[in-house]
């Protein structure tokens, strides 16, 4: 079991920056991707990136990449997500979730989910 908890979300005006934390309990022996979700009102939850369990490998999203840089500090059992030059589009909900497997882009391929962090641009 992995025990996950968002934090760093908050308002911010367009053109900000945030850096959300994901913080990992139980079994944290760093063998599982983390990937990143976000879900507006109204819409589907949405991939924005994942990192590999060492840190070595990353992906994006198109509508985040060049934006938006993923990391982890697997002594600090966390991965962070740091977004700059956010848009009122970012506005959503932010989740970040585990997997075992290889299928980073898919929601069904994530085991363990935090609550979620709401970040608000405003224009």
């Amino acid at each position: 079991q992995v025990q996950l908890v968002e934090s760093g979300g908050g308002l911010v005006q367009a053109g900000g920056s945030l850096r959300l934390s994901c913080a990992a309990s139980g079994r944290t022996d760093s063998s599982y991707a983390v990937g990143w979700f976000r879900q507006a009102p109204g819409k589907e939850r949405e991939f924005i990136s994942a990192i590999s369990g060492r840190g070595r490998s990353t992906y994006y999203a198109d509508s985040v990449k060049g934006r938006f840089t993923l990391s982890r500090d697997n002594a600090k059992n966390t991965v962070y997500l740091q977004m700059n030059n956010l848009k009122p589009e970012d506005t959503a909900v932010y989740y970040c979730a585990a997997t075992y497997g290889s299928h980073w882009l898919e929601t069904t391929e994530y085991d363990y989910w935090g609550q979620g962090t709401q970040v608000t641009v405003s224009s």
